[in-house]
């Protein structure tokens, strides 16, 4: 059974950073494409950042430049590191993963309603001004 726990959540004032984790058990696909979506409030699920096993990543405009991330294998962890937080960037973020590798290429969109296996059940970060 594939489990996926989000940590790392919490409150920092803006211009602050924080590091989400998400640590991965039971996953025995060697190919993945594994991301962080977001929901804010009263809004839909969103596209953060995704990366697949050939090492491509992607990142939504709103977050470039500031958040990056990274999969350490060997840990079976998925991290967002988020620096230069804004308060827009408060939200509940969620770590998602599927055996595809092509997943990550079609885009948040596909990803979130047509891709993603597997999903953890998030971690709330909220920023304040």
């Amino acid at each position: 059974q594939v489990q996926l726990v989000e940590s790392g959540g919490g409150s920092v004032q803006a211009g602050g950073s924080l590091r989400l984790s998400c640590e991965v058990s039971g996953y025995t696909h060697k190919r993945y494409c594994m991301g962080w979506f977001r929901t804010l409030p009263g809004k839909r699920r969103e596209g953060v950042a995704s990366i697949n096993s050939d090492g491509t990543t992607t990142y939504a405009d709103s977050v470039k430049g500031r958040f990056t991330i990274s999969k350490e294998d060997a840990k079976n962890t998925l991290y967002l590191e988020m620096n230069n937080l804004k308060p827009e960037d408060s939200a509940n973020y969620y770590c998602a993963a599927d055996p595809d590798s092509d997943s990550c290429t079609y885009g948040f969109e596909w990803m979130l309603y047509n891709g993603m296996d597997y999903w953890g059940k998030g971690t709330l970060v909220i920023i304040s001004s």
